[in-house]
């Protein structure tokens, strides 16, 4: 079992910028790939950005790309999700989710196997 918690959600401007991490527990986060999704109220939950368990891969939404960026520290057991220029479109509860059985770039829910309880990311006008 893996558990993943994310944090760094908040209340921030437009054009601003949040930087959310999840940390998951367990010896073998360096072997799955990584997922940010966001569900914004009264919307289905949709895919963010995806990272490979090396991190040399990154795949994101046309919605971000240019915006958000994801990486992760395999040492420090950590994904996070650096997002600039945030507009309120943006606004949503964020999720990471990990892929223990990582087989190409994932962006679909259901190919993820574990999801942490989510961020809440609010972006004023």
């Amino acid at each position: 079992q893996v558990q993943l918690v994310e944090s760094g959600g908040g209340l921030v401007q437009a054009g601003g910028s949040l930087r959310l991490s999840c940390a998951a527990s367990g010896r073998t986060f360096s072997t799955y790939a990584m997922g940010w999704f966001r569900q914004a109220p009264g919307k289905e939950r949709e895919f963010v950005a995806h990272i490979s368990w090396s991190g040399s891969n990154t795949y994101y939404a046309d919605s971000v790309k240019g915006r958000f960026t994801i990486s992760r520290d395999n040492a420090k057991n950590t994904v996070y999700l650096q997002m600039n220029s945030l507009k309120p479109e943006d606004t949503a509860v964020y999720y990471c989710a990990a892929d223990a059985y990582p087989f190409g770039t994932v962006v679909v829910l259901e190919g993820y196997d574990y999801w942490g309880q989510g961020t809440q990311v609010t972006v004023s006008s």
